[in-house]
């Protein structure tokens, strides 16, 4: 797997486990809608809420919430209707960007940005 990729995956075992310690219970990883990708979907109390994930080694060149362009909300709220649809669900709907800054030797700093957009 390449270098991006593991940094990636382990940005996300670690939103993924954040999350659960606020309380989110966690429904799906990396589900597809054909070439979109949701990277966490949970529920928060009545809430269901799309999560993405950014992960960066460092701050360097910009803040890893700043890569959620309009394109990637446009894929990401494509992909969120497809899943309620596609499981038929009935929540209100959120969705939230989880930040991982780090390195994977170390304790990451990470931030949660609820109704991101």
């Amino acid at each position: 797997m390449a270098a991006h990729n593991e940094l990636g995956k382990w940005g996300e075992d670690h939103a993924e486990e954040f999350l659960r310690r606020k309380g989110y219970v966690i429904l799906e990883r990396d589900w597809h809608s054909g070439h979109r990708d949701i990277d966490i979907i949970a529920l928060d109390g009545i809430e269901l809420v799309f999560v993405e994930v950014k992960t960066r080694r460092n701050r360097m060149f910009s803040d890893p919430e700043a890569a959620v362009d309009f394109r990637k909300i446009r894929n990401l709220k494509l992909a969120a209707n497809h899943y309620v649809k596609y499981r038929r669900m009935d929540y209100d709907v959120r969705f939230d960007i989880v930040t991982v800054v780090g390195l994977m030797d170390e304790e990451p700093e990470i931030d949660h940005i609820e109704s991101a957009f």
